[in-house]
């Protein structure tokens, strides 16, 4: 069974409510039609009767939620809620009523927030900014968390390294601007993704140019900076870093470069100094070893939110949906 599969298998196994806001998109219907075939999640699809017939057509769409934003009983509940949570921003009644209408990434959030739905998945046709605008105004992050981050779970073929070829790579998709603090953050928070989705225990390795202070450089004392607040705040986490990328992964090479390290030649989590680094690092290993790259996957928010390439296939949601349910089921 591939990991996907294992995946879905895990979601079947607590079925969760996941709602596709993107009802301008045939992809949606065709993924959601698999999902409920499936029965991988409850799915909910938000969009008009216009938006369904011209958009759902041809689809098998039996055992599929219809929410149309401009008729839905529960709408004036959501509308409640947002200037709840949004008043001191100006929101009101009639302007919350005409973002949920304008923007149905909005009214989904809501529908999470009000309990009416466990997670969100979207992108096929909104940038990554879109889907996370709404779900950090009205979600918020996990508590004790201070900025939203995504990873990549690469499953590489052929590959006895990481855990049997899986490994999480982050950040690759959302921070531009990285910190020690915040890649601390980015390695708690992805040990835990590894953890819930692997089901293994995950050894972080901080990555850089440099290995234990092999090269001097202010980006190489922000990676070292980063490990020392990592193991601070986390003592029981196995971390360790700056690592060069060979000596993380392969077991020769760490004992030569960081003998004694815990992490150095076992790695399956891979934090990146960088944004650049990140997005190149998995696009290589998917182009190059032909590895399945599974994400964007969102994490730090309060609920699982996750993103999609605007390039996604069908079969490309129904694997966030199954990822994003096994979210929904650790939170």
């Amino acid at each position: 069974m591939g990991f996907i599969d294992e995946l879905k298998a895990k979601a079947k196994a607590d079925k969760k409510t996941i709602v596709l806001p993107e009802s301008m998109d045939k992809r949606t219907f065709e993924a959601a039609s698999k999902i409920a075939k499936e029965g991988i999640a409850d799915v909910v699809i938000i969009g008009t009767q216009e938006e369904i017939g011209k958009n759902g057509a041809g689809y098998d769409l039996s055992g599929v939620r219809i929410v149309d934003p401009f008729n839905d009983p529960n709408k004036q509940k959501y509308i409640d809620k947002f200037v709840e949570l949004r008043a001191k921003k100006g929101v009101t009644p009639e302007s919350a009523k005409e973002q949920m209408e304008k923007d149905y990434m909005y009214y989904a959030c809501l529908m999470c927030k009000c309990g009416d739905a466990d997670g969100v998945v979207s992108g096929a046709c909104h940038s990554t900014g879109n889907t996370i605008r709404p779900a950090l105004q009205l979600l918020k992050t996990k508590p004790g968390i201070n900025s939203v981050s995504g990873f990549f779970l690469m499953e590489v073929p052929d590959c006895t390294l990481g855990y049997n070829g899986l490994f999480v790579f982050a950040d690759c998709a959302v921070n531009v601007d990285f910190d020690s603090q915040k890649l601390a953050e980015i390695a708690a928070v992805s040990a835990e993704s590894f953890r819930s989705f692997v089901g293994a225990e995950p050894k972080v390795a901080m990555l850089s140019y440099s290995t234990k202070g092999s090269a001097k450089h202010d980006d190489v004392t922000k990676v070292s900076d980063a490990v020392a607040i990592v193991k601070e705040k986390c003592p029981d986490l196995c971390v360790d870093g700056e690592l060069q990328l060979d000596a993380a992964l392969v077991e020769s090479v760490g004992q030569l470069k960081a003998p004694g390290s815990p992490v150095a030649g076992h790695a399956n989590t891979l934090v990146f100094p960088s944004l650049e680094a990140g997005n190149i690092g998995y696009k290589l290993v998917q182009r190059l070893a032909k590895a399945n790259a599974y994400g964007p996957v969102l994490q730090g928010l309060a609920m699982p939110v996750n993103d999609l390439s605007r390039g996604c296939s069908a079969d490309d949601i129904v694997g966030v949906v199954a990822m994003t349910a096994v979210q929904a089921q650790q939170a």
